[in-house]
């Protein structure tokens, strides 16, 4: 699929699910269609300091923010944030002395993420429109960057992490929980619109991800959780072992 196809798809599938509807593939609960569109995956946050339920869309495949070390004051700034269920969770740890800067590309979220700050009287966090392959932030914004199951859903896996670099202090980190393959990926499944949506077409290899990481000029990279991801029977009896899906929280650090 052509990069602004995939975009403008990612788009206008998450606006609706802002505006109240389902993924029929999704990184969360509440899936329905068929057995090939069918799978869950998203961690339980409701014990995290900061939860707020009605930021939680269940769209996640892990927990960044569990092993990010946000410190008080620090700037954080969440790519891919959504309704802000992340952005609550870190503003918790970062306090009043510390930003929160969340960045979406679908207008819908970001008025709901918006909505979600105003009703709790939250003046630390700001919620932009934008695209984190092209991020609307200075260099040197940020402590810390993180991310939920996002990165799988766009094109240009490498182009992101330069631009996390970019925007990091130097010394800063990220930490992101993501999905990626191992093994032989079919290409049927690259292309099955749904299932892209869903988190898992749009996947790469593991190594491939790691490999994009140290390019853009991490230190210290280190996967802090994996899990397979437990795929459909039906898509199972297909594949066999040729491949798996693997949800993976990842931090990386900037040199001084």
């Amino acid at each position: 699929m052509q990069n602004k196809r995939i975009k403008d798809l990612v788009k206008n599938k998450y606006g609706q699910v802002a505006n109240g509807a389902s993924l029929s593939s999704c990184c969360g609960s509440g899936c329905c269609g068929s057995d090939s569109a069918c799978f869950t995956m998203n961690d339980d946050y409701s014990f995290l300091r900061g939860y707020e339920k009605e930021a939680d869309l269940a769209l996640g495949c892990g927990i960044p923010t569990q092993f990010a070390g946000i410190r008080q004051g620090d700037t954080v700034i969440d790519l891919g944030s959504g309704a802000g269920n992340d952005c609550f969770v870190a503003r918790a740890e970062t306090g009043e002395s510390g930003r929160v800067i969340g960045i979406d590309m679908t207008p819908e979220m970001i008025d709901k993420a918006k909505n979600n700050a105003s009703r709790l009287g939250f003046s630390n966090i700001e919620f932009i429109l934008g695209d984190i392959e092209n991020m609307p932030v200075s260099d040197g914004s940020a402590h810390v960057v993180i991310s939920n199951c996002v990165l799988n859903l766009l094109p240009s896996k490498e182009k992101i992490f330069h631009e996390i670099y970019r925007v990091l202090k130097p010394g800063g980190h990220f930490c992101i929980s993501d999905v990626v393959t191992t093994g032989e990926f079919p290409e049927s499944i690259k292309e099955n619109v749904e299932l892209y949506t869903g988190c898992i077409a749009g996947a790469i290899e593991k190594e491939k991800y790691l490999e994009h990481i140290y390019g853009a000029g991490f230190l210290d990279v280190t996967v802090l959780k994996e899990n397979e991801i437990v795929l459909p029977a039906d898509v199972s009896e297909q594949y066999g072992d040729r491949f798996s899906i693997l949800s993976v929280t990842v931090a990386g650090r900037k040199p001084e």
